[in-house]
Order: C-alpha cells, then structure tokens, then sequence
C-alpha cells in the first residue's frame, strides 16, 4: 500500500467532530480525547513534513506521538503494548530527522557570528551531516507512504473511539479532579527520585535520563490539565523549563560529539575546518557549563508544583 498524500480523520474511523472531555468526565474519556486530538495532530503536521520546507511539521508529528504514547500509558487495554512498540518505531524514524534538523540548526546558530570564511569552514564540516539528513528525509517519506504507517493510524484511530475502560474507570462515569490528577503521581515520584539521586556532577547521560523523566511528567500534567487548571498549567510550565534547560544541556553533548566525529572522519580536512571545530567545541563546553548551573533550580519548581497537586 502507498500513500500519497494524509489520510482525513474520518477515512481512518475518527468522527467529524473532535472528541471532547469536560473537567468532570471520568480518566477514561480524558484519554480517549488525547487520543483523538493527537491523531488529528499527526495527520495535520504529515502534510508539512512531507513538503520539507519547515522542520516544525516533523518536530510536532514527533511531539504528538510522544503526547499518546504518554496517554496510553493510562491506557488498560490488552494490545496497548504492541501499540507501544509501533510508536517507538515510528518515533525512531520521525526522530532521525528531528534531532539532525536540530543539531544542524544548532550549530549554524553557533557559527553564525563568525568571519565569512570560518563560516564556510563550519559548512564544509558540516557536509556530512546534511547528507544524513537527507537520507533520514527519503526513509521518512517511505514510511509515511507505507503500510504499517497507515495500519498504525488505523489501530490509534479504533483506540480513540473505543468505550473500554482504562485503569478500571468506565467511559461514561462521572469523575472528580484527583481521579484524574493520579496520572500525575507516578512520572512526579519517578522524577523527583531519579533527581535526588544525582550527585554534584551528574554524568551527561544522566541528565539526559532526567530530562526524559521530565518530559513524562509534563505530558502527564497535559492530560490533568482539565481536573485543576491554572495549578495544573504552572506545573506545565515548570516542566518545559525543566526541559529546556536539559534540552539545552543535551544539546551541547551531542553537538560537541558530532563535531569531533565529524572531524575524525574528514582525512582531508583542512587548517580551517579543524581550527572552526575546535571553536564550537569550546562554545559548546560554556553553554554545557552553564545548563549545569542552572537545571536543579528548575527541577525544584518542577518538584514544588507538583507535589501542591498530589499531596
């Protein structure tokens, strides 16, 4: 099967009216909302990421499949672990674009106060990277053409329309703000452990974890959005500038990495090509240092809002 062009909502099975949940509608049906919302939200953005000219539309496919996955989680139903599974691998594949668009934009932006001929060093450099990306740009159309693509629209699409339970609350029974606030719980207490554990200076890796634990948390306060409003949206708020400040910090691991391979691989590199890669490595070092100054503050509002929710 190929698919030239986005499915609509309603050839996958979704209603023409988006599915609703008021702030006293049980968990279930908070779900099944998220669901239907972020299934459109996918169909929106594949057109921008098929065009290719702005980079949002894979970023924001990408954000949606991480916002249902995050539902699912919520999610009792027997086959939500092999949903799971196709959601990691089309994530995986929305992924590969997405961070070589952001690691690339991340260091023309580093670049981008240099001399004009430093600059073209920082091209030449770069080089190899743009042909991965557009290699990652030829699977990602293959993808969005194909079968399993379309069998996993389908398969969110029954899950967003479906009455089952989820977590043992029925769809059609009323509900109150601390039902629907438990989703917040767990991703809270796994964060603030995994903080807590961390030591003065956290091996890189670990705050990537972090920011993961972090990126949970915020979805989930997504979803409780509707049981408590402004509170709920200041813990939103506390988690993306959790985020950015881990984003950031993970950005300048990955950029500092690829520039040294880059550098590695290049036999024929010249005087100005090593000389520019050893000039963002050492930007990369003074914005690293600084994320790392600044990420416990922001995981302590993160901490205090949300514990003003589930205590």
């Amino acid at each position: 099967m190929t698919r030239s062009a986005p499915a609509s909502p309603v050839e996958l099975g979704l209603p023409a009216t988006p599915r609703k949940a008021a702030a006293d509608d049980p968990p279930a049906q908070h779900v099944r909302a998220r669901l239907d919302e972020q299934v459109r939200a996918l169909l929106e953005h594949e057109e921008v990421a098929r065009e290719g000219e702005d980079p949002e539309g894979v970023h924001q496919m990408r954000v949606a499949v991480r916002r249902i996955r995050a539902a699912l989680k919520a999610s009792d139903e027997p086959d939500v672990e092999l949903l799971q599974a196709e959601l990691r691998w089309f994530g995986g594949i929305l992924g590969r674009i997405r961070d070589l668009d952001v690691l690339l934009g991340h260091l023309r932006a580093q670049a981008a106060d240099l001399p004009e001929d430093e600059q073209a060093a920082v091209e030449r450099l770069l080089r190899g990277l743009d042909d991965e990306r557009r290699r990652a740009r030829r699977r990602m159309l293959d993808t969005l053409r194909g079968a399993r693509y379309e069998t996993l629209l389908r398969t969110l699409a029954t899950a967003a329309t479906s009455d089952a339970p989820v977590n043992g609350y029925p769809v059609a029974e009323r509900s109150t703000a601390p039902a629907l606030l438990d989703v917040i719980v767990k991703p809270h207490r796994k964060l603030a452990k995994a903080a807590r554990a961390l030591g003065e200076d956290p091996p890189d890796d670990e705050l990537h974890a972090l920011r993961i634990r972090g990126k949970r948390l915020r979805y989930a306060a997504e979803l409780a959005e509707p049981a408590a409003g402004k509170p709920v949206r200041r813990l939103i708020k506390a988690t993306k500038d959790f985020q950015d400040v881990l984003g950031d910090h993970q950005d300048t691991v990955v950029a500092e990495e690829e520039v040294r391979r880059l550098l590695a691989e290049r036999t024929d590199a010249d005087q100005e090509v090593v000389f520019v890669a050893g000039r963002l490595v050492e930007r990369e070092r003074a914005r690293r240092a600084d994320c790392r100054a600044r990420w416990r503050d922001a995981f302590e509002e993160v901490d205090r809002q949300a514990a003003a929710l589930v205590r």
